[in-house]
Formats: C-alpha cells, sequence, structure tokens
C-alpha cells in the first residue's frame, strides 16, 4: 500500500529534511512513526499526502507514484485518503453531521447518499446521539472523534494521523487508539505519526523511528 524508496527531500538552503528513507507498508497495516520535534514526520507525512514532492527517491501509494500526480489526478488521491490532526478543526457554524459530511460533499456524493455514510461514522466512533449538536459544546475528546468520523466516512484505504492523541489525557488517547485498531482489522492502512512513547508501547503494532531526517529504526517484528 505504501512505498518509500530511497526517498530524500531538501528544501532550499537548508539541510535535508529527509535522508535516503526506504520502508514498505502492506494493505491493512497498522505502524507508529515516532521521532523527536524536528526529525522529519511531518514532512513525511506531506510527502505521503502529496503536499510535498520528494527530492530523490519514489513515494508509491497503491502501486501509483505520487510525483506523477498532477491537478485533478493529485485532489482525487487527497480525497481518498483519510486525514486525522492533533487538532479537528471543526467548522463550528456546522452540526456534528455537517461536519462529517463536508468530505461527500466536496468529493461529489449524491446528496441521497451521504445521512447513511455519516451515521454508520458517527456510529464507529460512538457519536450517534451528537449528529446534531454544535462541536462548540464537544469535549476535547468528542471533537477529535468527530475528526476521526470525517476522516473514515468516505471509507478510505489509508488513513494517515498526525499527533491525534497530542491534546488528551491518557484515558481518551488509548480509546481513539482502540479506534483505530478497529479500523486497522477492517483492513484500513493506518500511519500514526506520535510521540507518546506510552501510546506505542501500549499496541504490538510496528514502530517506524527517524532521527534528523533518516529511518533508524524499523521495528517490524511488534506487529507480529
Amino acid at each position: 500500500m505504501i512505498e518509500f524508496e530511497s526517498v530524500s527531500k531538501v528544501y532550499d538552503g537548508q539541510r535535508p529534511a529527509l535522508s535516503n528513507v526506504t520502508f514498505k507498508l502492506a494493505p491493512g497495516e497498522m505502524a507508529f512513526l515516532t521521532g523527536h520535534s524536528g526529525a522529519g514526520k511531518s514532512t513525511l507525512l506531506r510527502l505521503l499526502l502529496g503536499l510535498e514532492k520528494a527530492s530523490q527517491g519514489a513515494v508509491r501509494v497503491a502501486g501509483t507514484d505520487l510525483a506523477s500526480l498532477n491537478g485533478e489526478k493529485l485532489a482525487r488521491y487527497r480525497r481518498r485518503v483519510g486525514v486525522v490532526f492533533q487538532d479537528p478543526n471543526l467548522e463550528e457554524d456546522l452540526t456534528v453531521f455537517d461536519n462529517v459530511a463536508l468530505p461527500l460533499r466536496i468529493a461529489g456524493f449524491k446528496e441521497a447518499d451521504i445521512p447513511k455514510r455519516v451515521n454508520a461514522a458517527l456510529s464507529r466512533v460512538d457519536l450517534s446521539d451528537q449528529a446534531m449538536t454544535s462541536p462548540r459544546v464537544l469535549s476535547g475528546g468528542q471533537q477529535q472523534r468527530v475528526g476521526i468520523a470525517r476522516a473514515i466516512v468516505h471509507r478510505p484505504a489509508l488513513v494517515v494521523a498526525d499527533e491525534p492523541t497530542g491534546n488528551l489525557d491518557p484515558e481518551l488517547s488509548a480509546r481513539v487508539m482502540r479506534m483505530f485498531t478497529q479500523f486497522q482489522q477492517l483492513g484500513v492502512t493506518i500511519l500514526v505519526a506520535t510521540h507518546e512513547r506510552a501510546v506505542v508501547e501500549s499496541l504490538p503494532f510496528r514502530h517506524l523511528t527517524i532521527e534528523r531526517g533518516r529511518l533508524v529504526s524499523d521495528d517490524v517484528g511488534a506487529s507480529r
């Protein structure tokens, strides 16, 4: 599903943000990406989302080299990837239902098909009873779960999460990670960038570590 082949990224006048990074994630695999602040995690995710292009090497998703995508093809690719951020950035003037429905409407889904998908996504994150609520009245943990529902409402094959538990307490962090585990069991490929060691060590998934732009550890055995 995900393949980085000898990937380097250099920004003008700066040291390499990534240097010769190589790894593969199989379809349906879940992995953690860790590293200190500035290690290169965000750059790696930006390459994976097609927001940046590699200076050297290739980034492939489902066999497609992302460097070959431009314009509408790149936009379509991004719409097929579920993305969860540390801050879900919900639209406070919209209901929870309409926040989750946004990706479907942007993608041009028929309005008649949207309620079933939104309700299914909210059910998966245990927020069916909050569909018509404003995000303003939700707790931080509930808002993050709305963000997760929005990321999976179009049933993506790939979910990328950037510090999804950074603003949550340990109990809520564990709950969010259990949700990702459930999605992975349904065959979704998931890459979670996090600096929280306790989260990584609590779950038996692969652990990729980046230091100063280099992949220094690939604990494949953890996923067995």
